[in-house]
């Protein structure tokens, strides 16, 4: 049964994406007859044939790679299509009021529609895979001892190295890190897709990071798609600690202050794996401000209740390709940003450093994020 709706869902969704952009870029401007449309046709049942095959063979048991390329990039760029196709409806109900119908709107908008998306994904390629630039937040920190004032913790996630390689992004990533002069440095997590052995070659440079306070990491859902443990064990062997529902106390000069990270809830139905705030909080000092490494925003809400100070997440990519950012919004609570929640505790979730599937950036740019604490004035 469960097999069946993942079938139904495979077929379905691809139908929906392409229906929309067969006729606004095919069917209404031609007319419904001729050539062009007989190729356009062509071209979109091809593709909707070789969408859901890609993305099986790339992301189902044979992790085929090359399918992964291909299946998240058409993937990629039938949304930006789509979106805006859709915008495109009403575009062509404005000519409409305006006197301009038939075939002359409808080649306007197709026209429009196309000339968009083609700017948008070279764009949003250009956007994916560029060094990310850097973002200072300050923040305030209740409860800060004065010598930790100015801290400065840098942060990447979101990394998801995959089927592209980009060892040599890595590589330059690390040299952006550095040059912030981080106290510490914190990765939360989605780190890579697929198993140590086949993306160890781009994670390795993260070994070069230099955080004289420490370099903390978690898990994020998608290791848990993966080998988990085994990433854990890898950042471990790259001099990284990973907070594996754990913390560490930082010091600086006798000031001190603790780092705790929890797991993603995607391992909650792995032994040993799962989210467990209050064993990672065991032990620490009371009396000293919390900063927590929690994969998702939405994980806020347990932060809050234990008195974090802040919680520093990734995951939402800043919705990543434009306008997904509105579905993002219905399953977290933030979708980028500082924000301030129940009992005085800060959220800051990050854009994310890398993307996931597509290699496109539609509106939500990438980022390295460097957060300076402050003490919070009383």
């Amino acid at each position: 049964m469960r097999f069946a709706v993942r079938l139904m869902l495979m077929l379905l969704i691809p139908a929906v994406l392409f229906a929309l952009p067969w006729w606004t870029l095919v069917a209404a401007p031609t007319g419904g007859t001729g050539p062009l449309f007989w190729a356009g046709t062509a071209v979109c049942v091809l593709g909707y044939l070789c969408l859901p095959a890609a993305m099986f063979l790339g992301h189902g048991p044979a992790q085929s790679d090359p399918a992964v390329i291909v299946g998240d990039t058409l993937l990629g760029v039938l949304w930006v299509v789509f979106s805006w196709s859709v915008l495109g409806v009403f575009v062509r109900g404005g000519l409409a009021v305006a006197g301009v119908e038939g075939l002359l709107a409808a080649r306007i908008v197709a026209l429009g529609v196309l000339a968009v998306s083609v700017a948008l994904v070279a764009w949003g390629v250009y956007e994916a895979r560029r060094v990310p630039r850097v973002r200072t937040v300050d923040v305030a920190i209740r409860g800060l001892a004065d010598g930790l004032d100015g801290l400065r913790v840098v942060v990447v996630t979101d990394t998801h190295y995959a089927a592209l390689d980009r060892q040599r992004w890595s590589e330059r990533v690390v040299d952006v890190v550095n040059a912030q002069r981080p106290d510490i440095a914190c990765h939360a997590g989605d780190l890579a897709d697929g198993s140590v052995v086949k993306r160890r070659a781009q994670v390795d440079p993260l070994a070069r990071v230099e955080a004289p306070l420490g370099r903390f990491y978690i898990t994020g859902n998608h290791e848990y798609f993966g080998d988990a443990q085994g990433w854990i064990d890898h950042m471990a062997s790259l001099g990284w600690q990973p907070l594996h529902n754990a913390h560490r106390t930082v010091d600086r000069d006798g000031a001190r202050l603790v780092v705790a990270g929890i797991d993603d809830p995607t391992g909650a139905g792995l032994p040993g794996h799962g989210p467990d705030l209050p064993a990672a909080l065991a032990g620490a000092d009371p009396a000293l401000p919390v900063v927590l490494l929690a994969h998702q925003p939405k994980q806020i809400t347990d932060s809050a209740a234990a008195g974090v100070a802040l919680q520093i997440s990734g995951h939402t990519h800043g919705g990543q390709i434009w306008p997904f950012h509105y579905l993002v919004r219905l399953d977290q609570p933030v979708v980028a940003g500082l924000s301030r929640h129940a009992n005085n505790t800060q959220l800051y979730t990050s854009r994310g450093t890398g993307f996931w599937g597509p290699q496109l950036r539609v509106f939500a740019p990438s980022e390295i994020t460097v957060l300076v604490l402050h003490p919070e004035p009383v």
